[in-house]
């Protein structure tokens, strides 16, 4: 299979062959640059989202903050993970609080003939999964990959290499005839689903993956699943990049629009040609316990010139106590430890010097029109420093009135001492995941 670069088109478009005609073109329906199909991405709330029903709000700030209130769900799992906790779940099925806070949607082919499915993109997380058909309290079976049509598709016995991967799966010790790969697990407290490991074949553009490993949820109870599965971009055995290794040699990047955006903007890409030849680069750290997460060494951060006094206990990798910070797609504002967050806050609110209230998640909304004079925020990492665009530092009310400071602190509850660089600082940037080179590089990008 030849190696390629895969753009990926934020959101959904239809994968059925097509005649040009003289009818209006459905802008939902967008392809490729080149010409070639693609696997799209787009915020979950956007116009062109077939679960924009169920998540859409009035506004952007409304959307952000309705999203924002599922972050504490997500640090406690990012928590779990790097403070060495039992794993609230095994591979490959994501836990139960994970299933609530995907931001965008990748649309991926599976089977043969291949089928339109919709997925989560999540760069912590070791796991491709969705719901199948048959699935005993699943929420939509349209969403729903059909097993029964694809020519392609096998279940994986206890026996393989990639059972033995998906780390926390029992199998019978004996048995007349080899098991399927298969487990129960809970979440959310009073829900549970149970899972079968699966292959079939994964199609990316011109690429065509035989034998890809997924897991394949076949029942449900308490609160149905949502219909979406999990794209997992981690490190781990079992996600698409460790999967797609001789293919992509272990390199991803994307361009996350703004949840402004409603039709294609944003891009994936996958593999080595077509990423960005001018990009600076920072080391990524590695944590031994949950090597999946992807850590940088944030040193500092700035508010407009002024470097703001933090103890760098609050910042220095410990990959024991998991402190430090990573960078993730499925968190939606961008979390420090409370010390750091309020040393930030207290300069941002010097520097633009109005009075302040608070707006669900945000506690420095200001009178837009003090937004001018509004510092930048840096973030100080190990060879670069990322100026974020003021898009990604500021976000306004929906009467357009009222401007507030898109970050947080992480409450002392939580797991206090990981900082999240989160997906509404990371809109219209590059952001490049050299895995091989333990690198991340970040360059502008207007992806809108």
């Amino acid at each position: 299979m030849a190696s390629s670069s895969l753009q990926f088109f934020f959101f959904l478009t239809l994968l059925l062959p097509f005649t040009l005609t003289t009818a209006t073109r459905d802008t939902c329906a967008t392809a490729a640059p080149d010409g070639s199909d693609d696997l799209s991405i787009i915020p979950i709330n956007a116009k062109c989202s077939p679960f924009a029903r169920t998540h859409v709000s009035a506004s952007v700030i409304d959307t952000v903050l309705h999203m924002a209130s599922s972050d504490s769900h997500r640090l406690t799992y990012l928590s779990s993970l790097v403070a060495g906790k039992p794993k609230p779940t095994s591979v490959p099925v994501a836990s139960g609080n994970q299933l609530h806070i995907g931001n965008y949607v990748v649309r991926a082919r599976l089977g043969t003939p291949p089928q339109l499915m919709f997925m989560v993109l999540d760069t912590s997380n070791d796991a491709v999964w969705l719901p199948c058909s048959g699935c005993s309290g699943c929420s939509n079976a349209s969403t729903s990959f059909n097993t029964n049509t694809s020519s392609t598709y096998s279940t994986v016995s206890c026996s393989t290499t990639q059972c033995t991967q998906a780390r926390g799966l029992t199998c019978p010790s004996s048995s007349p005839q080899p098991s399927i790969c298969s487990f129960n697990q809970s979440y959310g407290g009073d829900s549970s689903f149970s899972a079968n490991l699966v292959q079939d074949t994964l199609t990316l553009s011109p690429d065509v993956i035989p034998n890809f490993s997924f897991g394949c949820i076949n029942s449900a109870s308490g609160n149905s699943l949502p219909p979406q599965g999990l794209m997992g971009l981690g490190r781990g055995p079992m996600s698409l990049v460790s999967q797609t290794t001789s293919l992509y040699s272990g390199v991803f990047s994307y361009c996350l629009p703004s949840f402004r955006s409603f039709y294609f903007s944003g891009s994936l890409k996958l593999g080595l040609l077509g990423q960005p030849k001018s990009i600076r680069y920072t080391p990524l750290l590695r944590n031994p316990r949950r090597p999946s997460l992807y850590y940088v060494n944030l040193t500092g951060v700035s508010v407009g010139s002024v470097q703001v006094p933090v103890d760098p206990v609050y910042l220095t990798f410990d990959s024991n106590s998991g402190a430090g910070t990573i960078i993730d797609s499925g968190t939606v504002i961008t979390r420090f430890a409370q010390p750091v967050y309020e040393a930030i806050r207290d300069e941002f609110r010097k520097q633009v010097n109005g009075s302040f209230s608070t707006l669900g998640a945000f506690d420095t909304c200001f009178s837009a029109d003090n937004e001018n004079v509004a510092p930048k925020i840096t973030l100080h990492m190990t060879s670069l420093d990322l100026k974020l665009p003021m898009e990604n530092t500021l976000i306004h009310s929906s009467a357009g009135t009222l401007t507030c400071l898109s970050m947080a602190g992480i409450r002392q509850n939580a797991n206090a001492v990981l900082n999240v660089i989160a997906n509404l600082q990371q809109q219209n940037l590059r952001i490049l995941f050299d895995v091989p080179n333990s690198r991340l590089g970040i360059a502008p990008e207007p992806c809108n």
